[in-house]
């Protein structure tokens, strides 16, 4: 996977945007971020999972997903290891951590909109 084929997959979601965050290139909705580029290196990204979350994809897919080292690893940042991630896999991440940080109302529409 690229970082140019992350970060398109990223700015897929409903209403992302780019920024930065510890002079990393962040995907977020609002000012909460939901997946970071090139932490804490040029060969991998970061999903922000729940806990259970993380420990469900590092279980289940141990050459792709990393607790990130330290506190924020144990609060359910995940790396992504960018050489080895598919597109359908890497979609799979990021819904869910952009689950975690969407507003409800985002989430409601695009529920309701589904239904339609």
């Amino acid at each position: 996977m690229s970082k140019s084929r992350f970060r398109k997959a990223a700015l897929a979601f409903p209403g992302v945007i780019e920024g930065a965050h510890h002079g990393h290139a962040d995907f977020r909705i609002g000012k909460r971020v939901f997946a970071t580029l090139g932490y804490p290196d040029d060969i991998w990204g970061m999903v922000k999972l729940t806990p259970d979350q993380q420990t469900m994809l590092v279980d289940a897919e141990p050459e792709l997903f990393r607790p990130v080292p330290g506190a924020w690893g144990k609060s359910g940042s995940t790396n992504v290891k960018l050489a080895k991630i598919d597109p359908v896999t890497l979609r799979s991440a990021f819904e869910m951590a952009w689950r975690n940080v969407a507003p409800k109302s985002l989430l409601a529409s695009i529920e309701t909109r589904s239904r339609r």
